[in-house]
């Protein structure tokens, strides 16, 4: 038919790539980072509350049908329950596991709400031992990075310089006697690339593992997780545009 034509391989990547930058634009104007696609039924089943920031508390919890007394491993943990992403699993289902955050302040709220998980000061890297300085917000201090450029983006004011004990992800949990993982959620700015590469995730196999993927990390994000023969989770892909969702392929 004229003024119809199929539809390739390339216009899908098209698609992808501009609904990408549309959502990142969003992120960056201080708009809502997710797709009101599949909101609503999970808010309907789940909510309306949440502690996490977006939608991540929905998915990871329809995810594991609720499922009780699982271990979980949170980078970038930042706050015991604001805009966690395993509050909700710990004081409802009685999960237990490992929180880590490069900023110690946050120390305080896992000793006062968080008695099943054990929050740890590092940042986690592709080394253990090192140090690295650590880029501050104090405006937002949840998008402190050690990219300079990406922590000042969010700053309104100059930022503070920190300098933070480098762990693999492999040293860490080895020091904590962890033998597998049911969900890893992961949030650090920019540096997920460095933290995957520390991680031996064929050896933890976690059921699930939700990401923070910024466009300019987003392709080694995929990589790794393709080598290691994990799958997006396909029906959250345009649910959480900030975030991937990965799964084993064979589990």
């Amino acid at each position: 038919m004229h003024g119809l034509r199929r539809i390739t391989a390339f216009d899908l990547v098209d698609l992808t790539l501009i609904v990408g930058f549309v959502a990142f634009a969003a992120f960056r104007a201080g708009g809502t980072y997710y797709s009101p696609i599949d909101t609503a039924r999970l808010s309907k089943k789940y909510g309306p509350q949440k502690y996490s920031h977006n939608v991540e508390e929905w998915i990871v919890r329809e995810f594991f049908q609720d499922r009780r007394d699982g271990i979980f491993v949170d980078i970038g943990s930042a706050d015991a329950r604001k805009g966690s992403n395993t509050y909700y699993l710990e004081s409802a289902l009685n999960w237990s596991g490992i929180a880590v955050d490069a900023l110690e302040e946050h120390a305080t709220s896992y000793r006062e709400h968080r008695p099943q998980t054990k929050f740890l000061t590092y940042f986690v890297a592709e080394r253990s031992g090192e140090s690295v300085a650590l880029y501050v917000s104090p405006t937002r201090t949840e998008s402190s990075s050690y990219l300079r450029d990406f922590a000042a983006f969010y700053s309104i004011s100059p930022l503070a310089e920190r300098t933070v004990k480098t762990i693999t992800l492999d040293d860490l949990l080895g020091r904590a006697g962890l033998t597998r993982i049911d969900f890893l959620s992961m949030d650090i700015e920019m540096a997920e690339p460095r933290a995957l590469a520390g991680f031996d995730i064929d050896r933890f196999r976690p059921s699930l593992v939700c990401i923070e993927a910024h466009p300019p990390v987003r392709q080694q994000i995929l990589d790794y997780f393709a080598k290691h023969e994990y799958v997006l989770v396909g029906r959250y892909f345009w649910t959480d545009l900030a975030n991937l969702y990965f799964k084993p392929l064979y589990d």
